[in-house]
């Protein structure tokens, strides 16, 4: 069985982290799905996924890292070609990536205990975000 949800977001941009666990394993609990994985991903070139345990001291010292080594006040090439400033957050959507996938066992995702599914958008303003959820898997009746 597949299933395609989508989660939809308002940012702030500026390496603005948002939690995501609960509504990625809320549209899980609403597929039914007992086994499988899900992938999430967003359609956008400046923003990105990955897990992190969600709390301030550790969101900023990713914030931080990326300041360092993509700064944003750096001269870059897509900058100089569309004057928007936001060549910084096309590189770091890139080295992060835009998708994540999540084993499903026993209708939860398999994450850590302080692990969280988080969204990141680099851009340099705010934006509407609208995340893909696909799921794969097997319902519980025919999981067992």
């Amino acid at each position: 069985m597949v299933v395609t949800q989508y989660v939809k977001l308002k940012s702030k941009g500026n390496c603005d982290v948002i939690n995501i666990t609960d509504d990625v394993q809320t549209k899980v609990n609403e597929s039914g799905l007992w086994c499988g994985t899900g992938t999430i991903f967003c359609p956008s070139a400046t923003s990105a996924l990955t897990t992190l345990e969600y709390e301030p001291g550790c969101i900023k010292d990713l914030c931080e890292f990326l300041d360092r080594i993509i700064q944003p006040e750096a001269n870059y090439h897509h900058n100089l070609r569309w004057g928007d400033g936001n060549g910084h957050s096309h590189l770091r959507s890139a080295l992060l990536q835009p998708d994540l996938t999540i084993p499903i066992v026993d209708g939860r995702l398999s994450l850590g205990t302080w692990q969280q599914i988080i969204f990141i958008d680099f851009d340099n303003r705010s934006r509407q975000r609208k995340l893909v959820v696909q799921l794969m898997g097997e319902l519980e009746s025919s999981a067992n």
